[in-house]
């Protein structure tokens, strides 16, 4: 795992969570500005999943590897399910919608670099 992105993942993971929140308080459907960062946040996702690839391909093993997979193919979709939903949600919701996958994104990715550094195997 890939501190750099770790980080930047949940900086911008908390961006997106933050936009989401705004625009439901403001009662507004989500925007370009939504969809832009759910975009960023997605690709640094897909740069840790090449990464932490590379990593298995080259040896390196988590000790729960199967979890581990789980948890990265989760991070990688989240954001975009959540986008899709969003995108669908005719209500002021959309925002908390968006908020909530990039969250749970947050907190998988977090779960990752955890399980990336377990004791074991």
């Amino acid at each position: 795992m890939n501190d750099t992105l770790v980080w930047s993942a949940t900086a911008v993971a908390v961006v997106v969570a933050l936009a989401g929140l705004a625009s439901t308080l403001a009662r507004r459907r989500i925007g370009l500005v939504h969809l832009a960062a759910a975009a960023v946040l997605e690709v640094l996702l897909l740069v840790q999943a090449v990464v932490a690839g590379a990593a298995l391909a080259g040896g390196e093993r988590p000790p729960e590897t199967a979890t581990f997979l789980g948890y990265l193919g989760g991070a990688v979709l989240l954001p975009v399910a959540g986008v899709l939903w969003s995108r669908t949600e005719p209500s002021r919701w959309a925002g908390t919608v968006l908020a909530v996958a990039a969250l749970v994104t947050l907190v998988m990715v977090w779960r990752l670099v955890q399980l990336w550094e377990a004791p074991g195997a």
